[in-house]
């Protein structure tokens, strides 16, 4: 299903290509030089690229803004015209347009003999459309000049550099200054910038690109999430596995990896006994410990998880913080269940999706059903039979669990249709957090097998799921979601104890004691600064709990409780205090999502 901004017939792709149109006119009178190049619609906008003897500043931005309002205001109609390609190459060239002339070359080289222009006022341009009809339907005060960028022409660095005007456009003024300000924010909860200054992660370029330290803040993150995942896999009946990191080649071979996954994989390494590669996912090794002893239906389903790390060659360009990274620690699991168990199974995974979405209060999400397309000949492994089996199951599924899905075709796991859960960030950027995939071809390549009830040996149905993702993308979500301020159970220092002065530092290190006695991470401020300073540090620092302690904390054996961003604190007994704070650890309460924090002392 296509967006409103990628489906060219939407109105919101028909104003934003023709606010590039706009923007190009603007360029040509403020610069009656400019060679074109290309200037489509895009997410957000729109963009258009210009070869400038003279480059664009940002001082230039708000005079072409001015001069596009100028157009709009006019009312200029929009008219398509169709031009014999040779003729309208001759005319292009003519004009000095080389950009567009290499381009209608081009298509007509591959056998168009028309091509399209449009124009609006004393401007046109080589252009498939469409547009709106005149310029008086673009909004004029909807739009922005966003940026300058150098890009390529064509993308390829054989070619000139040209110069990229990124424009940000809206149906109005009011959803153009809300989506700025979700930029902002968004800028403002950058997990690259918030992992940083809450020393989270780091990337050493002397360790390599996309491979993340993780800093004892980001351990005790990833130690939750892993706590979480395992509790809740043991009441739901997984059994935990460890594999290596490092496996011969045979089994990718075996699994269909090699070739279809090659090019996401590091470069093998060659050994006395043979040739290893970096596991890129835990599943050929699963299915070995399904294989290593005998089966019967009675083992099943047989749930399988690991905490796994894996190695994916992600390319240098698209490396970025923690959403795409070459290690990863991905909550995997996968459970091997008999035909009649497949269904239930499945609905169980999406429900424990929805669960953890429920607990970290992540209400925007939906779901993606990638589907084959059994015509694309060798991107699948496996039967068309299989694969129209497990679709038909995947769908069922999906039906039983109720929530809204969208399905694509084409775009499954080389070995089975996949459910990819699809959460927003805090700008609204898209991004898949968790899957839930059914393999009816695995177990034949492995050869795993099971005595079913008739005695006879039958290939299990194996469901790969992941409702957490990775360590890496769901830390980064997170970061970005609560803004670096966690819940409790979560955040990597749980309470602050801030002494008002020197002489209850000694008390506060006694408290701090007691607390990690029961697991909590306390630390203690005995830092010389001011008691305002120490507080504002415990709100740059996101701390969700400050205990501040004085004389009469000391003498009555209490703390002043102050939550992140409450202007308001409580006195408590310290033992009332830490009864609190357990029992909200203990169940992963967001004080913020549950209500009021404060209790009658």
């Amino acid at each position: 299903m296509k967006s409103d901004e990628q489906d060219s017939n939407s109105e919101l792709f028909r104003m934003r290509h023709s606010l590039a149109h706009v923007l190009a006119q603007a360029v040509l009178e403020l610069r009656p030089d400019a060679k074109l190049g290309f200037g489509p619609p895009i997410e957000n906008g729109f963009y258009y690229d210009f070869d400038l003897s003279l480059p664009l500043t940002a001082e230039d931005l708000p005079k072409l803004e001015k001069r596009m309002r100028k157009i709009i205001n006019a009312g200029q109609v929009f008219e398509y015209h169709e031009y014999d390609a040779g003729e309208l190459i001759a005319d292009l060239k003519k004009q000095g347009a080389v950009y567009k002339a290499e381009n209608a070359e081009e298509l007509r080289a591959a056998g168009t003999e028309k091509l399209s222009v449009y124009s609006n006022g004393g401007f046109f341009d080589m252009c498939e459309g469409p547009h709106v009809a005149s310029t008086s339907e673009l909004p004029v005060d909807g739009f922005k000049l966003d940026s300058l960028a150098g890009a390529y022409w064509k993308g390829s660095e054989e070619n000139n550099m040209l110069q990229r005007v990124y424009g940000l456009a809206f149906e109005n003024k009011a959803l153009l200054d809300d989506f700025l300000a979700k930029r902002e924010l968004a800028r403002e909860r950058d997990h690259r910038k918030l992992g940083q200054q809450l020393q989270i992660f780091t990337i050493s370029e002397e360790v390599g690109k996309g491979l993340p330290l993780w800093m004892p803040n980001g351990e005790a993150m990833r130690g939750e999430l892993e706590k979480l995942a395992q509790e809740t896999e043991f009441k739901a009946g997984y059994q935990r596995v460890s594999t290596p990191h490092i496996t011969k080649e045979g089994l990718y071979h075996t699994s269909g990896h090699l070739p279809y996954y090659a090019k996401e994989m590091f470069p093998p390494m060659q050994s006395d006994d043979g040739i290893f590669y970096l596991k890129p996912m835990n599943c050929p090794h699963h299915h070995m410990i399904f294989k290593a002893v005998p089966r019967s239906f009675r083992d099943l389903p047989l749930r399988l998880s690991e905490y796994g790390m894996c190695y994916r060659y992600e390319q240098s360009g698209e490396l970025s913080g923690l959403l795409r990274v070459r290690a990863l620690d991905i909550n995997d699991a996968h459970i091997y269940c008999s035909p009649e168990q497949t269904t239930n199974e499945f609905v169980a995974v999406m429900r424990l999706h929805a669960l953890y979405y429920e607990m970290f209060d992540i209400q925007h999400y939906w779901m993606r059903l990638s589907l084959p397309d059994l015509e694309a000949s060798g991107k699948y492994v496996g039967e068309r039979d299989m694969w129209e089996s497990a679709e038909k199951m995947v769908v069922a599924a999906m039906e039983e669990f109720g929530a809204p899905y969208e399905a694509v075709r084409g775009e499954a796991a080389f070995y089975g249709p996949k459910v990819d859960f699809q959460i927003r960030n805090v700008i609204g950027r898209e991004e898949s957090a968790s899957t839930n995939q059914l393999d009816l071809v695995m177990a034949e390549r492995f050869d795993l097998t099971y005595i079913g009830s008739d005695n006879q040996r039958h290939r299990p149905h194996i469901i790969h799921r992941a409702p957490l993702g990775s360590h890496e993308r769901f830390i980064a979500f997170l970061i970005e979601h609560y803004g670096g301020v966690f819940p409790t159970w979560l955040a990597p220092v749980q309470v602050r104890i801030i002494p008002v002065a020197q002489a209850f530092t000694e008390y506060g290190c006694k408290l701090r004691d007691e607390l990690r006695q029961g697991l909590v991470r306390a630390e203690v401020d005995d830092s010389q600064e001011s008691l305002g300073k120490k507080i504002r540090n415990g709100a740059i620092s996101k701390i969700p709990n400050l205990f501040i302690v004085g004389q009469k904390e000391m003498d009555d054996q209490a703390v002043s409780w102050k939550r992140h961003g409450e202007k308001e604190q409580a006195t408590y007994a310290f033992h009332k205090a830490r009864e609190m704070l357990g029992e909200e650890i203990a169940a992963r309460r967001d004080w913020r999502v549950a209500g009021r924090w404060l209790h009658d002392p």
